[in-house]
């Protein structure tokens, strides 16, 4: 069955889902974006994704046409649509459609855009081994350029970064910030376990504040596992017992060698694999929803 796409309100077949050229969404990458994953039917912490998505709007003052609730419905009802039991969805707004310039103003009628669709990030053989990452001289956007909590449309910076790890023969780059310290990967959060400690960078460190980040942390401490939010360096990551990527498309992926260097054993280790366990079932349940 072709995708139904959803656009300002309606329902077209993926070959018709189109915008216009003049979309400032496409020009300058001006509009905002969540991700989101479909579990057993229902979405995994929907209201969480919109909240940062109406966030990410109100900082660069674009007006979603929609009411929160109103948008609730028509992501339910787009994934209803498509009929998919599990799968993502990429939730897009845009600034709407005007002139050539970079002035907000010179746009108007804001886009909203769902697409219902399937996703795979890595092979099923990373999750079982851990996957390789290479730190990248790509380093996070400033946050007072752009402050990485927007989820923007333009992830150029991100790409730069991937392009680096590819031609390094890895799938997923560490990217640090403007003070040398670790930040994210280009798609998902960092974490490292250090002698049963489990330490992630803080916000500020100038990271996006994912959805699946969240949920790993309160997964953790309710199994009595001490989740700390805290500045690491590159030293912290080579030096760690374990260390896991999280992300919407990702989960939660083991990581067993960084620059080179192996992490621990080598595979993937005891806490990894327990978070793991604890956010699948976690994300198949009907509280994940909330």
């Amino acid at each position: 069955m072709s995708p139904k796409i959803y656009i300002a309100g309606k329902l077209f077949d993926k070959a018709d889902a189109k915008i216009s050229v003049y979309d400032h969404g496409l020009l300058y990458g001006d509009g905002v974006f969540e991700g989101m994953r479909i579990y057993e039917g229902r979405v995994f912490r929907v209201r969480q994704h919109l909240e940062r998505l109406y966030d990410s709007a109100k900082s660069i003052r674009l007006e979603i046409p929609l009411t929160f609730e109103q948008m609730l419905d028509a992501v339910r009802s787009t994934v209803d649509a498509n009929q998919k039991k599990n799968g993502y969805i990429r939730l897009v707004v845009t600034r709407g459609a005007g002139y050539l310039g970079l002035d907000p103003r010179k746009a108007s009628n804001p886009q909203v855009i769902i697409i219902v669709d399937d996703v795979t990030i890595y092979p099923q053989e990373l999750y079982e081994n851990g996957l390789e990452i290479v730190s990248v001289s790509t380093i996070r956007n400033h946050p007072n350029a752009l402050n990485p909590r927007i989820k923007s449309l333009n992830y150029l910076n991100n790409i730069l970064a991937q392009m680096e790890c590819v031609q390094a023969g890895c799938v997923e780059a560490l990217m640090l910030n403007h003070k040398g310290e670790v930040a994210e990967c280009t798609a998902d959060n960092i974490f490292v376990v250090h002698k049963g400690v489990v330490k992630t960078p803080p916000t500020d460190a100038g990271i996006l504040e994912g959805i699946t980040r969240g949920a790993v942390i309160e997964l953790g401490r309710k199994a009595n596992i001490t989740v700390l939010e805290t500045a690491l360096t590159r030293f912290d990551v080579y030096s760690a017992d374990e260390c896991f990527l999280t992300g919407t498309a990702a989960e939660v992926v083991p990581v067993v060698k960084v620059d080179g260097r192996s992490i621990g054993s080598g595979k993937p280790g005891p806490v990894t694999k327990q978070l793991r366990e604890r956010f699948h079932q976690f994300a198949r349940s009907p509280e994940a929803e909330r």
